[in-house]
């Protein structure tokens, strides 16, 4: 058979399509992986315009559409392997195999268009106009008290429940709404900013999905921030405020929650502030631990009851899940996509926050 038609007898239109897609997707890749000035434009005028384009289309529905997709996925690749098996059309099967093909290259390429090539832009401490190279142990001490006292300075206007962890003072939808207000805070200043008004969703199996170790995730295909809730409530807006920087197109782990502590310690809102101070003050301490542990031994003298009180109360309501199996696989999964993102810490990276905090704390603090 020529392959003039073999194409015409199973390559469907769908599956070409698809395939001229993904090979647009990876030339953009490419130049944006040589040219971190092209990467740029295109995540900030081209991502922009399909992240935002999903991200308003889904905003209308009440639930994850997200999560919904992936807890269909199980019972649809049973029905296809089945479909396989059972097939008595080889032409049928053939084609059937094409577009399963073909819709994966549509994914890779929408997960290239829409997020991937952020990846490639020039880094934070250059957009952010930071200079966080030279930084020493002495400097993350110094940033680290800075953000205990805010912190403190915004204990009398904290809510907290018989255990003593803070409790947001009103509805996951209300939090959402003053997180927006808080990135459109930055948007004047921060350019590269994608500007959007779309609030995060909640992971309605969030119990289950803590013993992945996940606190949340930006889903490329449909556009949407989703946060597992099954956590402290300052952890959980932090998270939000993380994964609404991804939804607007900030890539890198670390990054994330650079843009996610700036939208929390920029908000009008005291709690919000708060939850921003006391989750970059945990990255702080952790990085001065690795650093200079007599320096950090100095520095716990600083803590607070009530923030130690917190941070033991997430330590306490996290270890049922901390020794899962699934949260090893998940681990696993997630350092070595980062890694294939250029991303070398892989899952380490989060915690790179430190230097970008601490340089923007000294800089507007001190």
């Amino acid at each position: 058979m020529k392959f003039k038609d073999f194409k015409r007898r199973y390559i469907t239109p769908f599956a070409k399509i698809s395939v001229c897609v993904f090979a647009f997707a990876m030339l953009a890749k490419f130049i944006a992986m040589l040219s971190p000035a092209f990467a740029d434009f295109f995540n900030r005028y081209i991502s922009s315009f399909f992240r935002g384009a999903l991200a308003y289309m889904t905003a209308v529905l009440p639930f994850s559409l997200a999560e919904a997709i992936i807890i269909m996925l199980i019972p649809a690749a049973v029905i296809f392997l089945i479909y396989c098996a059972t097939s008595l059309n080889s032409d049928r099967l053939t084609r059937r195999v094409f577009d399963l093909v073909g819709l994966i290259c549509l994914l890779l390429a929408i997960f290239t268009v829409n997020f991937g090539i952020a990846y490639d832009c020039t880094p934070m401490e250059e957009k952010a106009g930071l200079d966080a190279g030279d930084l020493t142990a002495s400097d993350i001490y110094d940033a680290c008290i800075i953000a205990l006292a805010e912190a403190d300075a915004l204990e009398s206007e904290i809510v907290r429940d018989e255990i003593g962890s803070a409790v947001m003072p009103y509805g996951f939808s209300d939090m959402g709404k003053k997180l927006n207000v808080s990135f459109e805070n930055l948007y004047g200043e921060y350019k590269f900013l994608s500007p959007l008004y779309v609030s995060p969703k909640r992971i309605a199996l969030s119990k289950p999905m803590t013993y992945t170790r996940i606190s949340g995730i930006y889903t490329f295909f449909t556009g949407e921030a989703n946060v597992n809730t099954n956590f402290p409530d300052y952890s959980v807006t932090f998270t939000a405020a993380h994964e609404m920087a991804h939804q607007r197109g900030v890539a890198p782990e670390d990054e994330a929650n650079f843009v996610a502590f700036l939208a929390c310690v920029n908000s009008d809102d005291p709690y919000i502030r708060y939850c921003g101070f006391a989750e970059i003050a945990n990255h702080l301490s952790n990085t001065l631990y690795e650093a200079d542990k007599d320096m950090f031994y100095e520095l716990s003298e600083h803590f607070s009851g009530e923030l130690l009180t917190e941070y033991t109360g997430y330590v306490q309501g996290f270890s049922p899940y901390a020794n899962s199996a699934v949260g090893d696989v998940s681990h696993a999964a997630n350092d070595a996509y980062l890694k294939s993102q250029g991303q070398s810490a892989g899952a380490d990276s989060y915690g790179l926050v430190s230097s970008l905090a601490a340089a923007y704390i000294l800089e507007n603090y001190k």
